[in-house]
């Protein structure tokens, strides 16, 4: 799998409609999750894309500080059913990270994590934070890196 990190204004159609086309099939249809996906924030973020055959199979969308809460932020992040279990997960986390820092020199990163996946968010530094909560009725948890 290969790398691509943009901003919204260079996604192509293609791009923007496999992204849209995956998040649908993860958080909506598998997860069975109603949510306003499409919610105008895309357009303020960097968009991290995972490739493999020319098609997005993995993604994740971060924020510069004060754009989606205080801090620096990570969400959206998915891939594809077919390709779990290949480190992909972690290949793009770790990319989405290095946005971050790299783009923004941030030095703080949040992200509202599933609680299932508790442990993998853990093996790249971030933390819990406060008590878990319910959104979209999935049970979730505030997760935060800080770099030294």
């Amino acid at each position: 799998m290969e790398i691509s990190i943009k901003n919204f204004n260079s996604l192509s159609t293609k791009e923007l409609y496999e992204i849209l086309q995956l998040r649908s099939e993860v958080f909506v249809m598998e997860q069975e999750c109603l949510y306003q996906d499409i919610d105008g924030k895309d357009l303020k973020a960097l968009h991290v894309l995972g490739i493999k055959n020319k098609k997005i199979i993995a993604y994740a969308r971060c924020f510069d500080a004060g754009i989606y809460s205080e801090e620096a932020a990570i969400g959206r992040i998915v891939v594809d059913k077919l390709e779990r279990g290949k480190n992909y997960g972690h290949i793009l986390l770790k990319a989405a990270i290095a946005a971050i820092y790299t783009k923004y020199g941030i030095k703080t990163i949040q992200l509202s994590a599933q609680q299932y996946l508790i442990k993998f968010y853990e093996s790249h530094g971030f933390k819990t934070s406060g008590k878990g909560y319910l959104e979209d009725g999935i049970p979730h948890i505030l997760m935060i890196k800080k770099f030294p």
